[in-house]
């Protein structure tokens, strides 16, 4: 128990000791980095790293910036409304739809039995359409269709309005193709741009910055060792010295493993690929919007040569 007892000892003084280096180390980094700031320390006496490290570090900065401003632009992919701000009606339509259908339905099912009238059971729950330009379209035109082409009055409808009823309804149709072409798009590039995207910039890059944080830090110490060399007494010298090879070592190590690190990040093929997808998805999209539209329009500019030309033969009679 005696030989056990020294032993932890021993351990704990250790223990307490690496604590308290680090410590040393962490306050005499943070005193460099304060006097740098305030102008106290002379150029010279700040380490200049390799021309090769800081090269990288640019590079990186401008890698950095490029995913963060298109990441910041393309997430607007993961809201479905994002190019139909009505939605925001609609929505809060939807919600007092929804829950007028929920109080009734709560209603129907736990009055029976009782003196109190009950509602009719809603047969099913509202409806929730897609919040997007290319849906609101579709129905938008659909609705108008069932308008114009429903029950004829009088002596039946009017030729015109006829034709009418039929463009918008293959203008609905035309949208719909649309409509499904715009949630294809989003996935893709939900899935195959965005994900990866902020991936890359949470792993590789953010490690590579990490790297950089440490060289930085080792590199305040090193200076701050130099500063205590500097003014070390004659029986603090060696140790002083020993304590810069040691700074000096461990600067070297640090900034060889950031150059791999961030070279590592530049040479890495995915953002290229990830741009290719998003690139990718988008023209799925637009030739799909580009083709559904050049047919219905055909058809459409059709009806209104035949219903300009009805037109001119009622007016000349």
């Amino acid at each position: 128990m005696e030989g056990w007892s020294k032993l932890s000892s021993s351990l704990g003084a250790i223990n307490f000791s690496q604590a308290g280096s680090k410590f040393t180390k962490g306050f005499s980094s943070s005193v460099q980095a304060t006097r740098e700031r305030l102008g106290q320390i002379a150029p010279e006496d700040i380490t200049e790293l390799p021309q090769e490290y800081k090269d990288l570090e640019a590079r990186v900065d401008a890698l950095r910036h490029a995913h963060e401003a298109l990441l910041k632009i393309t997430k607007v992919y993961n809201t479905e409304s994002y190019d139909y701000p009505v939605q925001v009606q609609e929505s809060i339509t939807e919600l007092s739809q929804s829950v007028g259908f929920n109080i009734t339905n709560f209603a129907a099912n736990n009055l029976k039995g009782t003196n109190l009238p009950v509602p009719t059971s809603p047969t099913a729950p509202p409806q929730k359409g897609h919040k997007t330009l290319p849906h609101a379209l579709a129905r938008a035109a659909s609705s108008a269709t069932t308008a114009i082409s429903g029950p004829a009055t009088g002596a039946g409808p009017a030729e015109t309005g006829d034709k009418l009823g039929k463009a918008l309804g293959l203008y609905a149709n035309g949208w719909e193709k649309i409509a499904a072409a715009r949630l294809d798009q989003d996935d893709a590039i939900v899935n195959n741009f965005l994900h990866p995207w902020q991936q890359t910039l949470n792993t590789s890059i953010s490690l590579a910055l990490k790297a950089r944080q440490a060289v930085q830090v080792s590199r305040l110490e090193l200076d701050a060792a130099k500063q205590t060399l500097k003014t070390a007494g004659p029986s603090k010298q060696e140790q002083a010295r020993l304590e810069v090879e040691n700074a000096e070592d461990d600067l070297v190590q640090k900034t060889e493993v950031a150059i791999t690190l961030m070279k590592t990040v530049l040479e890495n093929p995915e953002p290229i690929k990830n741009l290719n997808e998003l690139a990718k998805s988008q023209l799925i999209f637009f030739s799909t919007a580009a083709e559904a539209l050049q047919s219905v329009q055909g058809e459409i500019e059709e009806l209104s040569v035949a219903a300009e030309g009805d037109y001119r033969k009622s007016r000349d009679h």
